[in-house]
């Protein structure tokens, strides 16, 4: 796990050495143990490491094979490196080295574009080859790593980070007005390879883009996901199924148990990371550590969930850390919040994972988490809904309960040069109709693979590597997600959603885990926009940067102070807030 930086230029200059040293220090805290750099010609790279496998100096990146003419720099984690391995090995290959690194390289050369679908796990990879001149990028089939690009008149820059890359001033910083109506509408969902700025692209989740030597582009898509019951699948008895499902997420929690360090499990005390909890401690994983966070209550709602994860702690014997944030505290956090948000995210919850890495970081390197269970396995309120709703009306329904905005409500928000209304809609109509399914399952897919990629995955992602703390998520191995999509819809909406789940979950955990209500990471002074809070939004909606940029009508957002709490989405979210940190991101990132 770890960061990368770097830039191939096309004409003729080479790269700027100060300029990578730069943009190399923005994503310092992903790679906390080491830091490399590597020139070729127009090709530099940049490297931060965080050491979690092979932990010696053999493992350092940039790695550069100069017997096979490869650099390679890579961010991740391959589960099945080792069978990778053994069968390179039988294909003549030899290592220097014990990790999965090496792995990755030797297997790009050996299959070259083939190599990424035999990859179990998470990964963002960039590979030049000395003698074409030739830059390979991919990521992984969830975009579980995030990969950044930058493509100018001079050449081409990538990265881990958004922030690192406008360090070069030939990105344009301009804001996307496509990208802007996707954030206000869709939740801060911004698909790709949109971001919110003009200059900045990101590779797509399951594809890889190879730029030549003189600079043309072509981008392949190497796994794509189908969610669809397979009546074969559904003839089977439920039992069975649930099985299948259970040894499939075994499979996936012991794979992401890989590490030369101790792996944790950020433990809410819901059904999903209890889950992992409890396998891992039935495969006897010694001394496993889990970690749960709680803030002040707030409009009289409670700040944590402790009652639940104390009671998973407690059966398994882990040694549990429970960490209280205290209102002051989470106040303090929030310039750092903000800052190690590569794109804008409005989600509560951000500021609580930011907190909780710190606190596990000084325990452990590596963590498993509970996220991607409720996309996959159909956990959240709309699921139910849409399975009335005829699938050529699914797009309409699927809005009407996930959107923050219509497109009518953005033309009174925003200033009519900023507007491109319409756009998200016009995204989930056009997905929608590309694939097959009930209303649900077109839900589910889109969720899945857009939804899921560009909020609770690069929420983790942003948040824990601000802290040089690696997440695994293991809902999210693409065998255990195949095998999801071809179940009945009934076994995933049963019992009030995650039926099949749940069902797992009732042969190890405690009933009164199972059989609650749905929670959510709950921070509520940043839900109910009051006192210290709203001083701040007031503040930043006021700030002559605000008013310089003109993106809000002035009379939208006087309503929006005016009244906090009457201003909340579908999914209760405060419009107030996801207005104000778009700008407080803008502004802490000098745009």
């Amino acid at each position: 796990m770890c960061g990368f930086v770097g830039v191939r230029r096309f004409d003729g200059r080479p790269p700027d050495i100060a300029l990578l040293q730069r943009m190399s220090d923005v994503i310092a805290p992903r790679g906390p143990d080491a830091h490399g750099m590597f020139q070729q010609g127009p090709f530099a790279v940049a490297h931060r490491r965080l050491t979690v496998i092979d932990l010696s100096e053999h493992a350092q990146q940039p790695m550069v094979d100069r017997e096979l003419g490869l650099t390679l720099v890579f961010n991740g984690c391959i589960y099945n490196y080792r069978e990778l391995r053994q069968d390179l090995e039988g294909r003549g290959y030899r290592f220097t080295s014990s990790g999965d690194t090496e792995v990755v390289l030797k297997a790009f050369h050996a299959w070259g574009q083939d190599a990424w679908p035999r990859m179990h796990g998470m990964f963002a990879v960039v590979v030049h080859e000395r003698d074409t001149g030739r830059v390979t990028l991919a990521r992984d089939r969830f975009g579980i790593k995030p990969l950044y690009l930058a493509q100018t008149r001079g050449g081409l820059r990538f990265g881990s980070s958004l922030p690192a890359l406008i360090c070069d001033p030939e990105v344009d910083r301009s804001i996307d007005l496509m990208a802007l109506d996707h954030y206000l509408s869709w939740h801060a969902v911004v698909p790709p390879p949109l971001t919110l700025l003009k200059g900045v692209r990101k590779l797509p989740p399951g594809s890889s883009l190879s730029i030549d030597g003189e600079g043309e582009g072509t981008l392949h898509t190497w796994w794509q996901l189908s969610v669809q019951a397979d009546p074969e699948l559904a003839a089977l008895p439920v039992r069975e199924r649930e099985d299948m499902v259970e040894q499939a997420l075994r499979t996936a929690v012991q794979r992401r148990a890989l590490a030369d360090v101790p792996v944790g499990v950020l433990l809410s005390g819901g059904v999903d990371s209890s889950l992992i909890v409890a396998l891992l401690a039935e495969m006897g994983q010694p001394g496993l550590q889990t970690f749960s966070i709680g803030f002040d209550g707030a409009g009289g709602e409670a700040g944590d969930e402790f009652m639940y994860s104390d009671l998973v702690a407690q059966r398994f014997g882990t040694t549990h850390h429970r960490i209280h944030i205290p209102t002051d505290q989470l106040m303090d956090a929030l310039p750092g919040t903000i800052a190690a948000m590569s794109e804008p995210m409005v989600s509560y919850d951000n500021v609580a994972f930011y907190l909780l890495s710190r606190e596990v970081a000084k325990h452990t390197k590596v963590v498993q988490s509970g996220q991607g269970a409720d996309e996959v396995f159909a956990g959240y309120h709309w699921y139910p809904h849409l399975a009335t709703v005829p699938a050529d009306s699914a797009a309409a329904a699927y809005e009407q309960v996930f959107f923050d905005h219509t497109p009518e409500q953005l033309t009174q928000l925003l200033l009519p040069a900023a507007q491109a209304p319409g756009m998200s809609r016009a995204y989930v109509d056009q997905h929608f109709r590309g694939i097959g399914g009930s209303s649900v399952e077109k839900a589910l897919h889109l969720d899945t693979t857009v939804m899921l990629v560009d909020d609770p995955v690069k929420r983790v992602d942003n948040m824990t590597m601000a802290w040089g703390l690696e997440a695994r998520v293991p809902f999210l191995d693409h065998e255990l997600v195949e095998l999801a999509g071809r179940l009945p819809v009934a076994d995933k909406l049963g019992d009030d959603g995650k039926g099949v789940l749940k069902a797992i979950a009732r042969r190890h955990l405690p009933r009164e885990v199972v059989d609650r209500p749905k929670g959510y990471f709950p921070v509520p002074i940043l839900k109910h926009i009051e006192g210290p809070v709203l001083d701040l939004v007031r503040d930043t909606l006021a700030s002559q940067a605000a008013r310089q940029r003109g993106l809000f009508q002035p009379e939208a957002i006087a309503r929006l102070l005016a009244h906090p709490s009457d201003h909340l989405t579908p999914l209760r979210g405060s419009r107030l807030w996801q207005v104000a940190l778009l700008e407080m991101w803008l502004q802490t990132h000098q745009l």
